[in-house]
């Protein structure tokens, strides 16, 4: 009996056995073939024409003027309901206060796999006009460069997600996910639009997988590997006011206790201060990568951060990189500074703005009293004066991910692929908590020259990067829309 028993087990483990090499049989030819058939996909559309209308298209969004305040994020998506109509994709605009909106359209896809968001954020800071070479709304192209407020955050990579949804639906690409567009308003105030989208219209991207958007960025310096950073995380704002009081009184007559003395007291010991090291796991992942770009003592102490980071002389050297520092530490920087609005009037209050970045996991009530006691002074009141939100961070090891970081090597085989902390802020932090992965990703490469006109005079795009962005956007949808790793 005992025999035949283990007969009977040894068939049955055979029939197993087979059945596994039969679903291999037919799944390999399967997914070659999907491969494949992406890869025909993508040859057989016609990039030339759409390379040329993404920029016509840049160039007129450029003209919509959404600096905000006040926004006027209706306008920008009275464009887009304008374009993917044309597409025949479906899209909503949903106004939530006079001349804000936020924008959405849908591709569906068969389901099978969960949805993939393309978020971005309509609205621009302000532009003083007067130092620009060509007006900071024209859209003009000056040297080959598309000039505009906005050209880097975020409306270049805006329209280029729209753009890929309007090829997608010209190109009949086969969906296994959803591809959702989210336009929001208000990101660089007070990130109404999408606490609008989530408080009201939770449904339309409650249930996605993924949500790619700003936060990366892509560098070249001459002569290394262009740094294609993914964002994975951001730091979060805690914007604290110092106040301080005193006795007020003329100009004339100095006292010694004033407000701004007591003032200037209690900070002189904050700009000195740096908060201790504390080294994220992505930030670890970060350092090993860039590593790559070192030589000798240097490269190896990236390579094994932690460690390297228990020495204080290479602790304190590393802190005092401003390129460095940010990921390291919460930080404080001094902003704002108020007093009289008279110069020979000593006022009773005085007061200065600290914009302080938490790091993902710190805690802000033990920040501030940390500072509380850097500062130690009487008569100093400590205000938060921002809406906190708990930084958070997405995971690397994902499909998506890997799908980022195949795309950029089959464009940059030489590329230098690393997951980022931001130190500025995205809206990837109000989706995380709805279980999506968000990655901060833009397929648009630039200098540091280039990438310090965000916010500032001049801010541009080259046209060849829009050209080369909407192929290598739509590569990576495409990609990642069909299911492949």
């Amino acid at each position: 009996m005992r025999t035949l028993s283990k007969t009977l087990s040894l068939i049955e483990d055979l029939m197993r056995l087979r059945v596994l090499m039969a679903i291999v049989i037919i799944a390999v030819p399967l997914l070659a073939a999907g491969r494949d058939y992406a890869d025909k996909q993508l040859s057989a559309v016609d990039w030339e024409r759409y390379q040329d209308e993404t920029v016509k298209l840049m160039q007129d969004y450029l003209r919509v003027d959404t600096s905000n305040p006040p926004g006027n994020e209706l306008a920008a998506a009275e464009f887009f309901h304008k374009m993917f109509d044309g597409a025949g994709i479906p899209n909503t605009i949903y106004p939530f206060a006079p001349g804000r909106a936020d924008f959405y359209a849908i591709l569906k896809g068969d389901g099978s796999l969960r949805p993939l968001v393309l978020l971005n954020h309509m609205d621009v800071v302000r532009a003083d006009s007067k130092n620009w070479r060509a007006p900071p709304f024209s859209g003009e192209i000056v040297g080959g460069e598309v000039y505009g407020r906005g050209a880097l955050d975020m409306k270049d990579e805006g329209l280029l997600q729209a753009m890929v949804m309007v090829i997608a639906a010209r190109e009949h690409l086969p969906l296994k996910r959803d591809l959702i567009f989210l336009a929001t308003a208000d990101e660089e105030v007070g990130d109404s639009g999408s606490a609008w989208i989530l408080a009201n219209h939770p449904e339309l991207v409650r249930h996605a997988e993924y949500l790619l958007t700003e936060g990366g960025s892509n560098l070249i310096s001459p002569g290394r590997p262009t740094i294609y950073g993914i964002g994975v995380a951001e730091k979060a704002p805690f914007w604290i006011r110092v106040t301080a009081t005193g006795r007020g009184g003329h100009g004339s007559i100095p006292i010694a206790d004033s407000a701004p003395n007591r003032l200037i007291r209690a900070l002189r010991p904050v700009v000195d201060w740096q908060p201790p090291i504390r080294l994220l796991p992505s930030v670890e992942q970060y350092f090993h990568e860039i590593a790559r770009l070192e030589t000798g003592r240097r490269a190896a102490e990236f390579r094994n951060i932690q460690r390297a980071l228990q020495d204080p002389q290479f602790a304190r050297e590393l802190s005092q990189d401003e390129n460095f520092e940010y990921l390291l530490h919460d930080t404080v920087s001094l902003t704002v500074l108020k007093g009289s609005e008279q110069t020979n009037v000593i006022p009773d209050t005085a007061y200065a703005d600290l914009d302080v970045r938490l790091l993902p996991g710190n805690d802000p009530q033990a920040f501030l009293s940390q500072l509380r006691a850097v500062i130690a002074e009487d008569n100093i009141q400590l205000e938060p004066i921002s809406s906190y939100r708990t930084p958070n961070s997405s995971s690397t090891d994902t499909g998506f991910y890997r799908a980022i970081e195949k795309v950029i090597r089959e464009y940059d085989p030489h590329a230098l692929v690393a997951p980022t902390l931001n130190g500025g802020y995205t809206e990837s932090q109000m989706y995380r908590p709805l279980g999506i992965t968000c990655y901060g990703f833009a397929p648009i490469v630039v200098t540091e020259e280039l990438d310090a006109t965000q916010h500032a005079a001049n801010e541009r795009i080259p046209v060849d990067q829009l050209r080369h962005g909407v192929k290598m956007l739509y590569e990576l949808v495409a990609r990642a829309a069909a299911g492949e790793p």
